[in-house]
């Protein structure tokens, strides 16, 4: 489980394999690897992955860690896509005492969204992304949505869109300051958001005759 509170960005310096199953290895400072083992989970562009391996300290300042991927990870999240040095959003999981200053998160991505417009200022950044209608009913206004990993406030939606609002902090410790218009990336709706919406669904489906 996660906050959606992306602690750092992390460097592919590794990324290895086929369609089927790839290793990556990323670059981090070795702050973000204190008390860690092998086995626990890390969420990377809001993807939950299990740590295969790990050195704490290559240099005084970093460290690496390394994550397999299998096809169904790769088909549904942007994580096929990543190249060298590109930068990926980085999340342990909660800890006991962990402050929750997102919503929770299960790493579990649902869709993909593209980016379709971004408009920037002094200290905003206006996000546009398109995402497929079957998953918009999830989508609320002022409401939450893990993009990349980081927990956001919805703004203005439509039938197959909606807008997000940056500020410079968000942009700093997230990769989605390095987005461009015609990327995608990885979904994953409000849990109690899409629960309810489930629910009152299919009591009006029972109730509907």
């Amino acid at each position: 489980m996660f906050t959606g509170i992306v602690q750092t960005k992390a460097t592919v310096i590794g990324f290895v394999g086929d369609d089927k199953f790839r290793t990556l290895t990323l670059q981090v400072s070795s702050e973000h690897l204190t008390k860690l083992n092998t086995g626990a989970s890390i969420a990377i562009n809001g993807v939950c992955l299990t740590v295969t391996e790990f050195l704490e300290r290559v240099t005084e300042d970093l460290g690496q860690v390394s994550f397999d991927i299998i096809d169904e990870t790769l088909i549904k999240t942007n994580l096929h896509a990543l190249k060298i040095e590109q930068k990926v959003n980085f999340e342990r999981s909660v800890t006991f005492g962990t402050e929750l200053g997102g919503h929770i998160v299960s790493g579990h991505i649902q869709t993909q969204a593209k980016i379709t417009d971004i408009q920037t200022s002094t200290d905003n950044c206006k996000m546009t992304l398109s995402l497929d209608e079957r998953w918009m009913k999830y989508i609320l206004h002022k409401g939450f949505v893990s993009v990349n990993g980081s927990s956001l406030t919805v703004g203005n939606t439509t039938e197959n869109s909606f807008d997000l609002h940056l500020i410079p902090e968000t942009l700093k410790l997230t990769n989605l300051s390095n987005a461009q218009v015609e990327d995608y990336v990885n979904i994953e709706v409000d849990q109690q958001t899409y629960t309810t919406v489930e629910t009152v669904e299919r009591y009006l489906k029972e109730h509907r005759n």
